[in-house]
């Protein structure tokens, strides 16, 4: 006998067997029950969540010798038949290979005929957005007005490409995604059938690189126990897969935590070695920094990170060590990651970078920059005398949004005077604080009133305005400022009017950092903003 795969073997026969979609079998039994079926289903989702297999199950649940039902026996001619999709009265029809009119010409002429032994003529159409046009209008009419005794059910991954003619004729049933947990739980189910011994964090790597996709995963898990001898691995599933391991993801947080830059290098440069792939490496950690702020945010909420329980533990733990602003700017840190591998065309070397300004320590940086310059005047602005002569801070209460009054001691500075040392400040503080830089770059002075800088975002900056509105954001600002015009500046933000919808690549302070890293020079500049 020859041998089944998983996903087939372990196809749901009935509704109570299908994964991860109880509103649409909830939907359908109710349907059966009340005798209230759709002449048209339009079956939407991802690929491997059960589509086509919910379709063949509505056909039995139609055809039983019982039925209507929504219990089919499994035990009756048209149900065996169905179940091997050798039935007259069921017809899979795939539309990626029927696409053209003489197809659907040949279906509007078949539709005619009564059903060969069951109650109903079903026409399972799969993949269905690839039909052509002229196909699609072919079909509207009897799709509009079929014969009593014929239903349709059409299953897709792209809806969108569907004319909103045929849309409009069908009820459509959105499946969704299937939960890691869930996909763990039926991987159990099989492997205790199976026999098979294994690993519960191989179960767990499966389902992850299955991307919702239960199919994909009993696929997954044939190759590997095809693969192994005895007992299927963590490292199996890794070598076959290439996948990067949870405590990875752990362990290179952690040395950003730890601000320990050459141990994040070491640690990218051994998982290449391994052969992973560096895009998948940054899309899990981009994914693991998610979950760090849902577990922050949630106190580690199982169901919103999707992950086991003792993960996200672990997800909890970490967190703690991190503020949500860190997260925040880790997190933008890496898309622009991404962005900027598109314009090197490597990704290697601006994740080095990212990952070097995650784990370097700006404070120590900062701290021993200062212990070299000579020390400067205490400014009459911002210190006054105890009585015993000690130099204490002045206190200078404001709100978040109400500028610092200006000392009137202080000689007036001209937005000329700014503008001229703009970059300067900008490219200074990205050796500093990266972020302040980058959302700063996106500022513009506006104007100065009694040495108050106005600096204006375009209004959908808002995110930007907010994060450099923070204490020791807009500390850092006014400090270089003011060190490097030798006046006391405050500084105050505001939204403008306008959307901003051009960008300066070549002025963005991550590529410039990047640039001067390395030694690297621009080649080629496109119309779009595209450096080469």
């Amino acid at each position: 006998m020859s041998y089944t795969v998983f996903a087939l073997k372990w196809r749901p026969k009935n509704f109570d067997e299908i994964i991860g979609q109880g509103h649409i079998v909830t939907t359908l039994k109710s349907a059966l029950e009340k005798n209230r079926l759709a002449h048209a289903y339009l079956f939407s989702g991802p690929r491997g969540v059960g589509k086509t297999s919910t379709a063949r199950i509505l056909a039995k649940a139609l055809n039983c010798k019982s039925g209507p039902t929504v219990n089919p026996c499994q035990k009756c001619s048209s149900c065996i038949e169905i179940s091997e999709s050798r039935s007259f009265d069921v017809i899979e029809i795939d539309g990626a290979s029927n696409t053209g009119v003489d197809d659907i010409r040949a279906l509007r002429e078949n539709v005619k005929f009564s059903p060969t032994s069951g109650k109903f003529k079903v026409y399972i159409i799969d993949e269905v957005h690839m039909l052509s046009i002229a196909a699609f209008n072919a079909l509207l009419k009897t799709l509009e007005e079929p014969p009593e005794f014929v239903k349709f059910i059409f299953a897709t991954t792209h809806p969108d490409k569907i004319p909103a003619t045929v849309l409009s004729r069908c009820q459509r049933l959105d499946f969704r995604r299937i939960t890691v947990m869930e996909i763990i739980a039926q991987l159990e189910k099989i492997v205790k059938q199976e026999k098979i011994s294994i690993d519960k964090e191989v179960l767990f790597a499966i389902a992850k690189s299955s991307d919702g996709a239960l199919r994909d995963a009993e696929s997954i898990l044939d190759q590997l126990v095809s693969f192994s001898k005895d007992k299927v691995s963590l490292k199996d599933v890794i070598s076959v897969l290439g996948l990067v391991e949870q405590d990875i993801l752990f362990e290179m947080t952690d040395k950003i935590i730890a601000k320990d830059p050459a141990g994040a290098l070491t640690l990218l440069n051994s998982v290449i070695d391994q052969g992973k792939d560096v895009g998948v490496f940054l899309m899990n950690l981009i994914e693991h920094f998610r979950n760090l702020m849902i577990a922050k945010v949630s106190h580690s909420d199982q169901s919103l990170i999707d992950l086991p329980q003792d993960i996200c533990d672990r997800l909890f733990e970490q967190s703690k060590k991190l503020a949500l602003e860190d997260i925040f700017i880790a997190f933008n840190i890496m898309v622009n990651t991404q962005e900027m591998s598109r314009r090197l065309e490597s990704l290697r070397i601006p994740l080095e970078v990212s990952l070097v300004k995650l784990a370097h320590d700006k404070h120590k940086h900062a701290h021993a920059a200062t212990a070299q310059e000579p020390k400067k005047a205490p400014h009459p602005a911002v210190q006054e005398k105890k009585s015993g002569g000690e130099d204490v801070p002045r206190e200078e209460p404001r709100s978040k949004e109400e500028p610092r009054s200006q000392d009137p001691a202080d000689p007036p500075v001209s937005l000329e005077e700014i503008s001229g040392i703009w970059q300067k400040t900008i490219d200074s503080l990205s050796g500093v604080k990266i972020s302040v830089a980058t959302y700063l770059s996106e500022g513009s002075p506006l104007e100065v009133k009694k040495n108050i800088l106005t600096v204006s975002f375009p209004k959908n900056y808002s995110l930007h305005k907010e994060s450099l509105e923070k204490k020791e954001n807009r500390s850092l600002i006014e400090k270089e400022l003011s060190g490097l015009l030798n006046k006391n500046i405050r500084v105050h933000f505001v939204l403008s009017e306008e959307k901003k919808t051009t960008n300066d690549t070549r002025e963005n302070p991550l590529i410039k950092s990047a640039l001067n890293t390395f030694n690297g020079r621009v080649i080629k500049e496109e119309d779009n903003g595209d450096l080469y």
